[in-house]
């Protein structure tokens, strides 16, 4: 993955070779043991708070350096060719985090920004609800206003990193009555306190060692300076922007499961023989692992294409949605292969084949389901009249 950076600049290219190390050096050591029996991975989210990996989308006076997209999508690539569920740990917060930046009022600003920055307090979003799926609009999670504030009742799923996340970003109605509809959807800053339960921990197939959660809001009190920008009504379109940065990270999340199963494919495919040759000079294996370098290549550049269109201040919801379903169908075809190739290896959790195709799922299902991204992709598609010519 460390061709064709060259699009970052100096420093960048320092903090991308930096978090590749780490994960060279103290990931992927010890995280078959870790994924295996579900441990939180305390000492690696120690590790990159040092690195400053919780602060990449903090800008000056809050935070020190914050880097491009670009940047960003490929430290969360190698963060994921480590342990895909340390990129998870950091997602929802970056997203957080540029929601506070773009969006926040100045007290929200030095209230938690400063401290997301060190990953002192780290923060995820709360949007998916048990009966709602994709459909934001359709939420019943909602926010009844008081004197001195809000009142929140209701229920979101899914929610990555919930208990030890100090700050929620959630996504509620604040005026069901508002016609159109996401004119009454709002983004509140919610913490933790009486009325908010961490129900429990979702059973998954992959994503091990991070929690994803149920949260039911009974009754919670809320300040009235917690709606995201100081306004309600404006929380859909705040986090369909969110959105673009959640599924720029997705699809880069999705690139490291597949960067990695490409590797331990190219290196086993050199070390096992069969009928007295390397098994990658057989036409079949070779045809996998060709199709599976290309693919990746491609996946990249869609990503880094979304990334700079973002990094532009251009709309990219469609380029997001188009690299998130390329990259996500990639890891899930790429680690498929991977096993092929491993053979009887790989269906054994003795290797680390076994869990890139059981986390590569998660990236076609979450962010939005791939079947959305065709809907935006398709939508964008008439909307601006086809693709932009090159």
């Amino acid at each position: 993955m460390g061709a064709g950076t060259g699009e970052l600049t100096t420093e960048e290219q320092a903090v991308v070779e930096t978090v590749r190390d780490f994960v060279d050096r103290d990931v992927r050591p010890v995280v078959r043991e870790l994924e295996h029996a579900n441990t939180y991975p305390e000492k690696l989210i120690e590790q990159m708070k040092q690195l400053g990996i919780f602060g990449l989308a903090v800008p000056e006076p809050w935070g020190e350096a914050p880097v491009s997209m670009p940047c960003y999508a490929l430290v969360t690539a190698e963060l994921a060719r480590g342990w895909m569920s340390l990129a998870g740990a950091m997602g929802g917060h970056t997203v957080v985090a540029k929601l506070l930046v773009a969006f926040g009022t100045r007290e929200q600003q030095d209230r938690y920004l400063p401290r997301m920055a060190t990953g002192e307090l780290r923060a995820t979003m709360a949007l998916t609800e048990p009966g709602g799926g994709s459909d934001l609009q359709a939420m019943t999670t909602h926010a009844r206003r008081t004197d001195d504030g809000w009142v929140v009742n209701g229920a979101k799923t899914w929610i990555t990193n919930s208990r030890r996340s100090g700050l929620i970003a959630l996504l509620c109605k604040t005026d069901p009555a508002a016609e159109p509809r996401h004119r009454g959807i709002s983004v509140l800053l919610v913490e933790h306190g009486p009325g908010l339960t961490v129900s429990k921990d979702l059973p998954k197939l992959g994503y091990k060692g991070v929690e994803s959660c149920e949260l039911v809001f009974t009754d919670m009190a809320v300040p009235a300076d917690a709606v995201l920008g100081g306004e309600p009504g404006h929380g859909f379109a705040q986090m369909m922007k969110g959105l673009e940065t959640g599924r720029i990270q997705v699809a880069a999340r999705a690139l490291g499961v597949a960067d990695a199963a490409l590797a331990d494919s190219l290196a086993y495919a050199q070390e096992r023989e069969s009928f007295g040759k390397p098994i990658w000079q057989h036409q079949s294996v070779g045809n996998h692992l060709a199709d599976m370098a290309t693919k990746i290549t491609a996946a990249r550049s869609l990503i880094l294409h979304a990334a700079r269109r973002y990094e532009s201040g251009q709309r990219c919801d469609m380029e997001a949605g188009m690299a998130k379903l390329f990259a996500s169908e990639t890891a899930m075809e790429v680690a498929l292969d991977a096993v092929r190739i491993h053979g009887g290896y790989g269906y054994s959790t003795e290797f680390d084949v076994e869990r890139y195709f059981r986390d590569a799922p998660l990236m076609i299902v979450g962010e939005g389901t791939n079947e959305i991204q065709r809907n935006v992709i398709a939508a964008q598609l008439v909307k601006r009249g086809g693709l932009e010519r090159w």
